[in-house]
């Protein structure tokens, strides 16, 4: 055991991975701008093809809303061909040169992972109508990684914010499938504003020492029922447990862990809720200096009809495990 961020002790559970069917990323969809940072995002979008063996398939959007260059179309298939050089895939392109965040939604339907770069937006744009990544997992169902550090490696610390709802199982298996040899570190920060409460209620500072052991209480045991699945595998597993607002506990168990990536769950809420309510997602984004992956509620991976539709059209012949 050793202090977490916030001075409470540290629940470790090592060498442990999970049972159960492995998130299958069989498709991946790359967003592409042609800057450095996109570069860095498709370079990650390749590893984790090869890796999962899966397809890859680059798109070129604007997502501040810039006219499209002209000469998009020959670049991106320049940026294939030199992929296809590097890494030992095939890469495809959607022709279309000209898209928005709505085109990335809709050509996401058949992917299970979307890949983008932190593009640069306005301050004021991203406070009112969230990040374009936070956008796009709204209109997704598979998950969103945003890359923000070059892909010279797999990843070697993946943290895992987790609030122990029912779809925390989930979020820490996609994490330890997404990469095999990662170390993994799951991290969940109690709230303090039910503590705050109490104290604006004038309760005791027994009262108060005693209800925050029941809450660690609470969350190691939270804690043993995700990992009481688990079984040994290459994937180091640990825990920790901090004390404070979720995201900026996070960023800073990130930091603080040296993380390549942060992993967190997405509720899908309309944008005027989560302007007025918060969005932890959002704030992580923001905040965070390692890649991010968003991981709606709702998850699902690409659907056979929808892949099916979008295959026949492109003259490719759908896979039997896919239909």
């Amino acid at each position: 055991m050793h202090a977490t961020n916030s001075g409470e002790p540290v629940f470790a559970v090592p060498h442990h991975t999970l049972h159960g069917r492995p998130a299958e990323i069989r498709s991946i969809l790359a967003v592409t701008d042609f800057s450095a940072q996109a570069d860095c995002a498709v370079d990650r979008a390749a590893r984790l093809a090869v890796e999962h063996g899966a397809t890859l398939k680059l798109m070129v959007a604007s997502m501040g809303g810039a006219p499209p260059r002209p000469d998009a179309a020959s670049l991106l298939a320049q940026s294939a061909r030199a992929l296809s050089a590097r890494f030992p895939l095939a890469v495809r392109t959607v022709d279309q040169a000209a898209n928005t965040l709505a085109h990335v939604a809709d050509e996401g339907q058949c992917a299970d992972l979307v890949v983008l770069a932190a593009f640069r937006e306005s301050p004021l744009a991203t406070f009112v109508r969230g990040h374009a990544a936070e956008r796009l997992a709204r209109l997704v169902r598979c998950p969103v990684l945003v890359v923000r550090r070059a892909a010279h490696r797999s990843y070697d610390w993946i943290l895992v914010a987790v609030d122990f709802s029912a779809e925390s199982k989930h979020l820490v298996r996609l994490a330890c499938d997404l990469d095999r040899h990662a170390d993994i570190q799951l991290f969940h920060a109690i709230s303090s504003r039910d503590e705050a409460k109490l104290r604006s209620a004038e309760a005791s500072a027994h009262q108060i020492r005693a209800y925050r052991q029941e809450c660690l209480r609470y969350a190691r045991n939270r804690i043993l029922w995700l990992t009481d699945s688990f079984d040994a595998r290459r994937n180091r597993v640990m825990s920790t447990i901090g004390h404070g607002d979720p995201a900026r506990q996070a960023v800073v168990q990130q930091e603080y862990l040296r993380a390549d990536l942060l992993v967190v769950g997405r509720r899908r809420r309309s944008p005027v809720a989560d302007f007025f309510l918060g969005n932890v997602a959002e704030r992580v984004l923001r905040w965070a200096t390692s890649d991010v992956l968003i991981v709606p509620r709702d998850a699902r991976a690409a659907t056979g009809v929808a892949a099916g539709q979008r295959l026949r059209a492109e003259g490719l012949r759908l896979p039997a495990q896919a239909r």
